[in-house]
């Protein structure tokens, strides 16, 4: 082999491992890293599942929606919200659904130190055990944004990892119509597959508390519909694992 050869193949060579790297920390259902709950595999379950709360402006009105339809939910919370608002971490649980972390201040994990990633973990859990007066079992990381030493924190903190396979895209203002298209699609690439539907909302906002979240709320609302008319079974995640 030339030297430029050598150059043009080391070059290739670097840009596969640079774009492994880049799927296995950012694709929501990589497991290249280690292993993170998707979903289970019965079609006619799914998992809603909203990020970035507890959010006064929103939270309660979507668990008053969420008890018409006794349906369940997973909240992954932010520890600083949670701290300003453990009445509502509380009631959330209280409710019947599952409260998960979703670090203190939500940064970008798969660029930090791995002391940063431990206290954005810790400091999380401790926030939601103070309102609750139980343990945390689930994570689910800001952005999806993972390494192996982001797992491996998880883990000796005693959570399981938790992704999703359905987005909603909510955290854009894109109308709840647009919502519906993305979520359509992938609960259609789910069913493919034989796999339930992990859907990925936000009932809040990682920037501030009062995030304005009336078209999540108003999409919520149509899914829990087709939910009923379809058969399709609300589920909280730890029943995947």
């Amino acid at each position: 082999m030339t030297l430029p050869e050598e150059i043009a193949f080391g070059t290739a060579a670097f840009a596969v491992s640079a774009s492994t790297v880049a799927y296995a920390a950012l694709s929501p259902g990589s497991q290249l890293f280690g292993r993170t709950i998707l979903s289970g595999n019965n079609p006619n379950e799914a998992a809603l599942t909203f990020d970035d709360g507890p959010n006064d402006a929103a939270t309660p009105a979507l668990l008053d929606l969420l008890a018409t339809h006794n349906a369940r939910a997973t909240f992954f919370v932010i520890g600083r919200f949670a701290r300003q608002r453990p009445d509502l971490v509380r009631r959330i649980r209280a409710a019947g659904h599952l409260v998960g972390n979703h670090t203190v201040t939500h940064p970008w994990l798969a660029w930090q130190s791995a002391h940063t990633i431990r206290e954005e973990l810790r400091s999380c859990n401790q926030a939601i055990e103070d309102a609750l007066g139980e343990p945390v079992r689930y994570f689910r990381p800001p952005h999806g944004a993972r390494r192996p030493a982001v797992l491996r924190i998880a883990g000796e903190l005693g959570l399981a990892t938790v992704q999703w396979n359905v987005m909603a895209m909510d955290w854009q203002p894109i109308g709840a119509d647009r919502m519906m298209i993305h979520v359509d699609r992938g609960r259609a690439r789910a069913r493919r597959r034989g796999t339930g539907a992990n859907i990925l909302l936000h009932d809040g906002s990682d920037r501030q508390m009062g995030a304005d979240r009336s078209d999540t709320l108003r999409l919520t609302s149509w899914l829990l519909d087709r939910f009923a008319a379809d058969g399709i079974r609300t589920v909280t995640v730890d029943v995947w694992g």
